[in-house]
């Protein structure tokens, strides 16, 4: 998927006293990331309370918000984030503003316990959803009405549903993904040297990006191989008998726990590389291209602008080169 560089994409969230700091970063942090990576806005959000206070977290740091949730008919999506004691803010005033306002957005995500108020709201009655693991069996004896799930994250049409923070990073790199391409999503996760621990049943769930600690320690070896020869990548076949599988179960392997094909993993690793390069050297392309295993500058060139939507000369004239 190409990298998009249209208009940004705007969030609202509707963060509760008493949400985890994490929580609410790792709804943040990312959308912070993909901006810095890309050199411009793909991402703005803005936040809010119930009541328009400021929301004291679980760790006494209070966090600043745009005002009270009073919602017209706003499209963009909403994150409803909450914690602990949820319950003393849904008043039926808020139940009723969160089902009017879902009418209009492009979905709308309950993040750990916001599923909870989602819920409470009849805005997850018949779809897939999750909740934090601690409060599976309470939640399903609740809402008996909910397809509910055992997954990190849920995405079932306008409706997503987080089971706490680390999962929540794992949707907002989905996300990524979707909007601006796997490259972006990699980079994003590599920037926080995010590594997550899997279940088999969680492996349709989650999108894998930069994941290091794999269910297959040949899958493992294959991404540590890739690493190390961006400049000289191998091919398929190579790559598959240095770890000691052939290609297609490789292939296999790559589609099932990080959701790509080998080789679109592989040329990731080598234009993120390559943009580092372009943004914070003054190298000539063609020695660019050649370090990071592309035959020729025009080939480089062409896969640049294809993947970025922008060459590589207008990309460092946006983006002037960074010291260090």
């Amino acid at each position: 998927m190409a990298m998009d560089v249209s208009a940004a994409q705007h969030f609202d969230l509707l963060i509760l006293p008493q949400t985890n700091l994490i929580l609410l970063a790792s709804v943040i942090e990312p959308l912070r990331a993909a901006n810095r990576i890309a050199g411009r806005t793909l991402y703005t959000w803005q936040t809010y309370s119930p009541t328009g206070a400021a929301i004291e977290t679980t760790s006494g740091v209070p966090i600043a918000v745009s005002g009270p949730f009073r919602p017209g008919r706003e499209t963009d999506p909403l994150f409803v984030v909450a914690s602990y004691e949820w319950r003393r803010s849904l008043t039926s005033q808020l139940k009723m503003l969160l089902s009017q306002t879902a009418r209009h957005r492009d979905f709308v995500a309950g993040i750990e316990s916001g599923s909870w108020l989602l819920a409470e709201a009849s805005l997850l009655d018949r779809v897939q959803a999750t909740v934090h693991w601690e409060d599976f069996e309470d939640f399903a004896s609740a809402y008996p009405q909910i397809k509910l799930v055992r997954g990190r994250f849920v995405i079932d049409g306008k409706r997503i549903t987080t089971g706490g923070s680390l999962p929540t990073i794992d949707l907002m790199l989905e996300l990524i993904r979707r909007a601006h391409g796997y490259s972006m999503a990699l980079e994003v996760s590599r920037l926080f040297i995010y590594e997550q621990e899997r279940m088999e049943g969680d492996l349709l769930q989650a999108p894998a990006i930069g994941n290091r600690r794999m269910l297959d320690h040949r899958l493992e070896a294959a991404v540590k191989l890739m690493e190390e020869t961006v400049d000289t990548p191998l091919t398929l076949s190579r790559l598959a008998r240095r770890v000691g599988v052939s290609a297609r179960h490789l292939q296999d392997l790559f589609n099932l726990a990080m959701g790509v094909a080998p080789h679109q993993h592989y040329l990731a690793l080598r234009l993120n590389a390559a943009r580092r390069k372009v943004i914070e050297t003054r190298m000539e392309f063609a020695d660019i291209a050649a370090i990071t295993g592309f035959n020729s500058s025009s080939s480089f060139s062409r896969t640049y602008r294809a993947h970025y939507r922008e060459s590589p000369t207008e990309t460092r004239r946006r983006l002037k080169p960074r010291d260090g």
